[in-house]
């Protein structure tokens, strides 16, 4: 099995995870926005990530791939089957990936991806309207976030995963958990980021991130 992409983006870190959940070992394989590299492309033509190959079965899209590993290797289930919990499930799934993502990787790509990685300049008005934005979605979260257990019910899920992810991956530009400001989500993230599959994840990144940015970690 084979994962593309770097754990530094939130998407290719949810579905490390629900690989790590379901014990299911991986190759990493690089791949992004600006690769030319040809197997990466082959699999993903318009050069998202991530993609999965699993024994040659190809599927981009983080979503796709937790839905695909989630029917094929079943324990632990990370989407739930009761209808009204999957719906739940689903929706923080969307948020995370859409919603939340998309003002936090305004910040992301213009401080950090573009001008560090890719030696492309920053839009700097951008990061500021994702700053912007953030103040809303971290209450929404707070609102929802549990003071004990999970997004969904009693069971970990897709939904702590996907909300946990991009959470993570705004620590690397300053605006992780805030435990003064919102501290239920921070309480919540906390126990998501315990779980022993989480912390294999984290290895992986770190060390991935120590070669990239050798100055630069995320807190």
């Amino acid at each position: 099995m084979k994962l593309y992409g770097a754990l530094l983006s939130p998407f290719v870190r949810k579905a490390a995870v629900v690989l790590a959940e379901k014990g299911l070992e991986y190759t990493a394989a690089r791949g992004g926005p600006g690769s030319t590299d040809p197997e990466f492309l082959a699999v993903s033509p318009f050069a998202k990530i991530p993609v999965l190959d699993d024994d040659g079965f190809i599927l981009p899209d983080s979503t796709a791939i937790v839905v695909y590993l989630d029917a094929q290797y079943p324990d632990p289930s990370l989407i739930p089957a009761d209808p009204k919990a999957r719906g739940q499930a689903m929706w923080f799934d969307e948020f995370g990936d859409t919603i939340f993502a998309v003002s936090g990787l305004k910040i992301l790509f213009n401080r950090l991806v573009g001008p560090k990685l890719l030696g492309k300049p920053g839009d700097e008005a951008l990061a500021l309207e994702g700053e912007a934005e953030l103040p809303r979605i971290f209450e929404y979260i707070e609102s929802v976030a549990p003071e004990a257990g999970w997004l969904v019910g009693n069971a970990f899920s897709i939904a702590d995963i996907t909300v946990a992810s991009m959470l993570c991956t705004l620590a690397y530009v300053g605006y992780g958990p805030n435990a003064a400001a919102y501290p239920k989500t921070a309480a919540w993230h906390a126990r998501v980021t315990a779980r022993s599959s989480w912390n294999a994840v984290a290895g992986r990144e770190a060390a991935l991130m120590r070669r990239i940015l050798p100055d630069h970690a995320a807190g």
